[in-house]
């Protein structure tokens, strides 16, 4: 099983348990998550409804999902010239965060075509 095989299946587990309180962010989270996201609204923009073609929405996506993802960008797993080099300077709690503040987002533009 491939590595992306691996985390749509993860993701799909974890979906259900989302809204159910084991994974619930902190007001400390999503505070510092908000301020630490301001480097990634060049592609994601603040609420993470990217509009760029060649940028995914991340906003509303499962607080997991997010961490592994940045996770497999900073050891390299997961390859994306930009994505690699920004994952290098983050540290585990500015992860929790980022996929904190991404994940509590209600995203209400529809994506680009």
């Amino acid at each position: 099983m491939n590595v992306t095989t691996k985390t749509l299946l993860i993701s799909a587990l974890l979906v259900p348990l989302s809204g159910s309180g084991l994974f619930s962010a902190t007001a400390a989270n999503l505070q510092a998550g908000k301020s630490k996201a301001y480097a990634c609204t060049a592609c994601h923009e603040l609420d993470g409804s990217s509009q760029r073609p060649d940028a995914p929405h991340i906003g509303g996506q499962v607080e997991p999902y997010l961490a592994e993802q940045l996770h497999l960008f900073k050891n390299g797993k997961r390859q994306h010239p930009v994505m690699n080099v920004v994952a290098q300077g983050l540290s585990d709690e500015d992860i929790e965060d980022l996929a904190a503040w991404f994940a509590a987002i209600k995203i209400t533009r529809t994506p680009p075509e």
